[in-house]
Order: C-alpha cells, then structure tokens, then sequence
C-alpha cells in the first residue's frame, strides 16, 4: 500500500512542478514576443515533457531502462490517442483553422529515426548524438519562425497595426519577473524530486508483482507523465485554441523522442526489449499516422473522432496487460 501512496505522491509533485514549469516558461516566451503556435511547439512541448525526462534519467541510474523506453513510446502514444481524443469527446477540436503540416512531418521524420535507431538493439552515446542533432535541427527552424514572426510584428506596429496577444493557458500579461522566476524554480526543484519517487515506487511495484519494467513504462509511467499534456490540451480545446491543442501534442512527441532519449542515452546506454520491435513501435507510428486527415487536410477532430481515438488507447493497454 505505501508503494502506491508513494507513486501517487510523486506523480502529483511530478504534475504540479511541470504545471510550475509551463506557466513560467509561457510568461517568460511571450514577454519576449513569441507567438502562441511556436511557444506550443516548444516551450510548452518541452516543459510538459521535462517529467519524462528526469524519469528516462531516474531510470537509467537505477538500472531500470526499460522504464525509460516504455515511458517515451507509451507517451507518444498516450499524447495522440488519448490526449487528442477525450478533450475532442468534450469539445470539437478546430484544427482546420492551423497549419502544423511541417512541424508534423519533422514529427513523422523523428518517429522513423527512432525506430530505425532501435532496430540497433540499444540506445548508445551515438544514437543519443543523432536524435540531439535532429533536435537541433528542429528547434533552429523554430527560432527561424519566431524570428520572422518578431520582425513582422515589428513591421505591422510601425504600420499602425494593433497585434492581439497570446491568449495560452497559463499566461498572465501583466505577470511579474519574479513570479516568472519562483514558477520556473518550483518547477526544476519539483521534477527530479517527483520522478524519483515515482521511478523507485514503479521498480518497486515491477517487482512486487513480478510485472516486466516495460510494461510498467508502456502503462503506469506513460498516462501518468501524459497527464500535463492532456491538462494542456483539455483546457486549449474549451478556449477552441486548435493550434496550442495540436502543437503542444506534436511538439511534446518531438522531444519524447529526440531530446529525452536523445539525453537519456548519454547517461548511459538503454536496451530495446525485442516486444518493441515486435509491436509497441509500430502502435506509437500507425497512431502518429493516423492523425494525418486532421493535419495534412485540415479536418476537425470530431466526437466521434475523439470517441475512436480514446477507444483505440484502451484497446492497446489491455493488450499490453495481457
């Protein structure tokens, strides 16, 4: 029983600290003038996915790897089945009126690098070195678009153009630098704090019921490190913000797979458990793809959408179970 109490604990500091994070990292983007679609992209997707992170990290130094695979290839999959698909059940999700067609092919793209890189068998210092690289590359088109935003905002109010602000959950105009500050400081305390407790009670729980770590990953780990995500998504679905619902998923996939791996393989080295290859793998791609109509075609994701969607999530956790 203390084992659960003490995952749950660490879950809520792990979700509290990474709510810290996002408000402090939107107040501390938007200041600087950067739009709402590239802070969802980035610093929102980086900031919900920091507790995957710090669990890829508490995981390996634990020598429980497999809790770190399972929790980035569970999250992805979480991220699209069921973060898109109950907020779409509550509220139609508008995403004909944003344009995350490139974003979502760099998203396609790390996905196929991931696989590829796992068929090696195991995530060593080179392939962490790859995904960063990739990363890299991502993030450079991402300041390229914030730049050019910047320079037409700057065009447009020399015109005499008025520019609505951002409107993402979280962000507060007239919010202080130092609340900016306490809100990122709670947040980097809170995470490596949450995701020990919860790493070290999952190994726990693994044991206990002699449960593979994988699993744990695929399951446990990966709804509960999805949970901001989905708190994200939720709450830019009832504010009909498509693009911040849409991005922060995209996005948040983006770093699960080349920024948390990316870092986690240089700590050291994260075997591929042959059920991966077999089928988890391919779940986390065919979700990926299968929200290609609402991306490429610009279609709404409907109820019934969303209906399919969450279904589909339960589904492969039963299977996984099994």
């Amino acid at each position: 029983m203390l084992v659960w109490l003490t995952a749950g604990l660490g879950l809520i500091i792990l979700l509290l600290a990474g709510d810290a994070l996002v408000r402090g990292a939107v107040n501390l983007s938007l200041r600087v003038g950067i739009p709402a679609l590239i802070v969802s992209l980035t610093i929102v997707a980086f900031g919900t996915s920091a507790p995957e992170l710090l669990i890829a990290i508490s995981a390996i130094e634990d020598n429980a790897p497999g809790l770190a695979l399972g929790n980035v290839v569970g999250s992805n999959t979480a991220n699209i089945l069921l973060v898109l698909g109950l907020p779409a059940i509550m509220s139609r999700l508008h995403t004909s009126v944003c344009d995350t067609r490139k974003n979502y092919v760099f998203m396609l793209g790390a996905t196929a690098l991931f696989i590829a890189l796992a068929f090696c068998g195991v995530f060593n210092w080179i392939s962490g070195l790859i995904l960063l690289t990739a990363l890299a590359f991502v993030l450079g088109d991402a300041f390229l678009m914030a730049r050019n935003h910047r320079r037409g905002c700057k065009a447009a109010a020399a015109a005499g153009a008025v520019d609505e602000p951002d409107d993402l959950e979280g962000a507060d105009p007239d919010m202080p630098w130092w609340k900016i500050g306490m809100f990122l400081v709670l947040g980097l305390i809170g995470l490596p704090l949450g995701a020990d407790l919860l790493v070290d009670s999952a190994v726990d729980i693994a044991r206990q019921f002699h449960v593979r770590e994988t699993v744990i990953g695929l399951t446990l780990i990966a709804l509960g490190t999805s949970l901001p995500e989905l708190a994200t998504t939720v709450m830019a679905a009832l504010r009909r913000q498509a693009d911040v619902a849409l991005g922060n998923v995209i996005g948040s996939n983006m770093f699960n797979l080349l920024a948390i791996t990316g870092i986690a393989s240089l700590v050291g080295p994260i075997p591929v458990d042959p059920s991966f290859l077999r089928f988890d793998l391919w779940v986390m791609a065919g979700a990926s793809l299968l929200i290609l109509p609402f991306v490429w075609f610009r279609a709404d994701i409907t109820r019934r959408w969303g209906v399919l969607l969450t279904a589909l999530y339960g589904v492969y956790i039963v299977v996984v179970l099994l």
